[in-house]
């Protein structure tokens, strides 16, 4: 697994490197294409960009991976490859896992990333990207997040960077009773955000998206009302919170504009948060006065608060995540005992047969009845001869050194690497 995350690359990494939605499927079948590699799976949030594969030749894979997400974005791999991290072998299962179960988000607990992780397997499993490892990898990733979420309470009062960004309003404002709010994009996030608003007591929701049917039917469900795309600039005027978490490779907001409309509002303050990744607002806008710009790595303070009141349902989620970890482990460490015992088997019966037919022809004068006792007699042998170390390869497969013992027996009787 390469990749980078909230936590070694700054928004303006994670920006440029992440993939579009729209443009999954084609980099999905770009990655596959990679020589070195055999399955292939990407995930693609605004914090992080992990690339999950499967290779015979891990070196060469990471470098392929690392020059495939430089070419895709079309940047020299120097400008991000300090901020990658790359993960080989049992690291990878216990990361999927801990990032499933959210043990590895901004927020401890929020439950966002599991979803974003099953529709990045849904589009790698319908474009045919994945394939035994990691169909089985992902299949226990869900398992385990279903089971931290069941038996611990790491996900009490559960938090997204949606809920954090309205935490962070209520801090600016006092409280969100009576305060207008403007949504900008109408996906998960923002419906996220407009639920924790809605509670938090706004006054009312206006919500615009590039989509009109999206954003009226976002709208209805928290009795708000929904404007053309092209109009939300005028929202600004009497609203008193913008989230925006829009798909625009580039700003919808610029300085200029926004100035205008702090003149207009006679200096009435207004709280950008800017959730979307690349990002929608330009940075710059924080410098108007009353104007408060937030983007999603300023959201990490506030965070940390819910992050330190979980550490304890954490360490139990750890546990899990070991454990299963362990018995992923030792199903991947047994892929490798089945075809071996299978050629060990071949291989002795080819030389018992050979073996027999060079016997029996040297005494043609046996009867039906002795050739077959002969026959039995080296079935039973051979059987015997390989029931020790096939017993021994089987319960080994299941611990650290079963790896070894399988090469070793694949050396002593040359067996094929297939």
């Amino acid at each position: 697994m390469i990749g980078l995350n909230h936590r070694t690359a700054p928004l303006e990494i994670r920006e440029k490197i992440s993939f579009p939605e729209e443009g999954l499927v084609r980099c999905l079948e770009t990655l596959q294409d990679l020589s070195s590699l055999t399955e292939g799976l990407i995930l693609s949030t605004c914090n992080r960009v992990e690339i999950y594969a499967a290779t015979r030749d891990p070196e060469r894979g990471v470098e392929e991976i690392k020059g495939f997400l430089a070419q895709q974005h079309h940047l020299h791999l120097l400008e991000f490859e300090s901020t990658l991290y790359a993960l080989q072998g049992e690291e990878v299962v216990r990361h999927i896992f801990r990032v499933a179960s959210s043990l590895d988000s901004m927020v401890v607990g929020e439950p966002q990333i599991l979803g974003q992780l099953k529709e990045a397997y849904r589009t790698a499993r319908t474009t045919r990207t994945t394939g035994t490892l990691l169909n089985r990898l992902l299949h226990r990733a869900f398992s385990v997040a279903k089971r931290v979420r069941t038996e611990t309470s790491i996900g009490d009062r559960a938090v997204s960077v949606s809920f954090v960004a309205v935490e962070l309003a209520k801090k600016i404002f006092g409280h969100l009773e009576g305060r207008e709010v403007l949504i900008i994009g109408a996906g998960e996030m923002c419906e996220l955000a407009a639920q924790h608003l809605v509670r938090g007591g706004v006054k009312g929701v206006t919500v615009t998206n590039r989509t009109w049917e999206r954003a009226m039917g976002l709208a209805e469900k928290f009795n708000g009302e929904a404007i053309p795309f092209a109009e939300f600039p005028n929202s600004l005027l009497r609203v008193d919170i913008v989230i925006s978490s829009t798909s625009s490779p580039d700003y919808i907001l610029r300085k200029k504009e926004v100035s205008k409309t702090i003149r207009e509002r006679k200096n009435r303050p207004l709280f950008f948060i800017d959730i979307a990744v690349p990002r929608d607002i330009d940075p710059q806008v924080n410098s108007v006065d009353n104007v408060y710009l937030y983007d999603i790595d300023d959201l990490q303070e506030v965070a940390e608060t819910n992050i330190k009141g979980r550490q304890q349902e954490a360490q139990r989620a750890e546990e899990i995540v070991a454990t299963e970890m362990e018995k992923f482990c030792r199903w991947y460490q047994s892929l490798e005992v089945v075809p071996t015992i299978v050629s060990l088997r071949e291989r002795l019966e080819k030389i018992r047969k050979r073996e027999l037919e060079k016997t029996l022809s040297s005494i043609p004068q046996l009867s039906e009845k002795e050739r077959m006792a002969l026959e039995a007699l080296t079935v039973a042998i051979v059987k015997k001869i390989l029931h020790s170390p096939i017993t021994f390869l089987k319960e080994t497969s299941q611990d650290s050194e079963g790896e070894l013992y399988v090469d070793v027996v694949k050396k002593l009787f040359k067996l094929k690497e297939e």
